[in-house]
């Protein structure tokens, strides 16, 4: 299934690389959303969910292989009738006269070649993937501790009811020694949440910088990657287009003469050969298929839900104002994980609720007993207003 898209010459349109660069994430996402609708009633797949990051690449990792290997393109720029070709750079006349100049040719991919282009297009996005969201975990791991101090902070002083539910216990957990591994893999999550906002910045700057100087014709090549590989990216020729499947025919029974054993091994080798290439060739249209009415349905149901929540959308609300520090009241420490009464960080955070701020479970419990009333605010409160908050739990 081959789909040309207009335009004159071998160098493809900036709109067909940009096509055929976001067919991945478009894939992605059908897929994602397929195998979500699936596990509401296979609970096992949620098994692959979790490992979704290695699942795609490993489609990937077969996907592009096969295409490289079978039309020297990569599996989306296949689909859009696109071809990669190796750059030689040839200097006519004299090369340090005025009058030379420089012939592009292009040329077949070499094995070298192939062999980085499936790095760039499987390795490094798998990668950024699992960089992207370890450092969205050390965000709001950060976010988390600034708001309500680190898990060891949290759990360092536990107050719990015991058996009967009347006297309260105080237990300190005792600290173990970390590992070598713990440590170290805490360092690593430092560093990538430190380093990662910057490179995904140049990353997404030397994009950008690239694609408009595609756009603008002044270079050849789409991407950083495409020319760290000395690759141009041309559309193929009609007789490209047809040679293609024959290309492939070619390949595949080159790989059946080279089975070997008995005749009997040879024709269950062969025929495993023909059950895979017939998989990998439904999986292909099928994969396609998928894209196609993902796109289809999601603007279907998104127009759709616009029409229908257009009227009813109203602006959000303001938030409440925050309690006033009464005069005569504690104030707030600058630190929003220290405790107001005993200026240490909050250990079983509880919130007054006729305030809406929180403190040490104890120091709270002990000056609402006494006062009858919000330490900050002065607001009367008794001990059935202290909630204790169990959001680590």
């Amino acid at each position: 299934m081959l789909f040309q898209v207009g335009g004159q010459g071998t160098r493809p349109t900036f709109f067909e690389m940009a096509a055929a660069q976001q067919l991945p994430s478009s894939l992605r996402a059908a897929l994602t959303y397929s195998l979500g609708v699936l596990a509401l009633r296979r609970p096992f797949i949620h098994k692959i969910l979790d490992y979704e990051d290695e699942c795609f690449a490993l489609l990937t990792l077969v996907l592009e292989t096969h295409s490289l290997r079978t039309t020297d393109g990569s599996f989306a720029e296949s689909l859009y009738g696109l071809r990669r070709r190796a750059v030689k750079i040839k200097v006519k006349g004299d090369k340090k006269g005025p009058d030379a100049r420089e012939e592009i040719n292009h040329t077949g991919l070499e094995k070298r070649q192939k062999v980085l282009s499936v790095v760039f297009l499987v390795i490094l996005p798998y990668l950024r993937s699992k960089l992207h969201s370890i450092y969205n975990k050390e965000r709001e791991a950060a976010l988390q501790a600034s708001l309500w101090g680190t898990a060891d902070e949290r759990f360092g002083d536990t107050d719990y009811f015991d058996g009967g539910g009347n006297s309260i216990v105080s237990t300190s957990s005792s600290d173990t020694e970390e590992s070598v591994r713990d440590r170290l893999r805490k360092k690593i999550r430092k560093i990538v949440a430190a380093c990662y906002p910057w490179i995904h910045a140049g990353n997404e700057g030397l994009s950008f910088a690239y694609q408009l100087l595609y756009l603008l014709d002044a270079t050849g090549f789409y991407s950083l990657g495409l020319h760290a590989l000395g690759i141009h990216v041309c559309r193929a020729t009609g007789q490209e287009l047809m040679d293609t499947s024959s290309r492939i025919s070619k390949i595949r029974s080159r790989e059946r003469e080279r089975l070997r054993g008995p005749p009997w091994l040879k024709a269950v080798q062969s025929a495993l050969l023909s059950c895979a290439y017939g998989v990998l060739d439904y999986a292909q249209t099928g994969l396609i298929a998928a894209v196609f009415f993902f796109k289809m349905m999601e603007w279907w149901y998104q127009s759709a839900e616009e029409r229908m929540s257009a009227p009813t959308v109203y602006p959000p609300p303001p938030p409440p104002p925050p309690p006033k520090v009464a005069k005569e009241g504690i104030p707030l420490p600058t630190d929003r994980t220290l405790c107001p009464l005993c200026s240490q960080k909050r250990a079983n955070p509880s919130v007054v609720a006729v305030s809406g701020l929180v403190f040490c479970y104890s120091c709270v419990f002990r000056y609402v007993s006494q006062y009858k009333r919000c330490p900050v605010t002065l607001m009367p409160a008794t001990v059935d207003h202290i909630r204790r908050l169990f959001h680590d739990v």
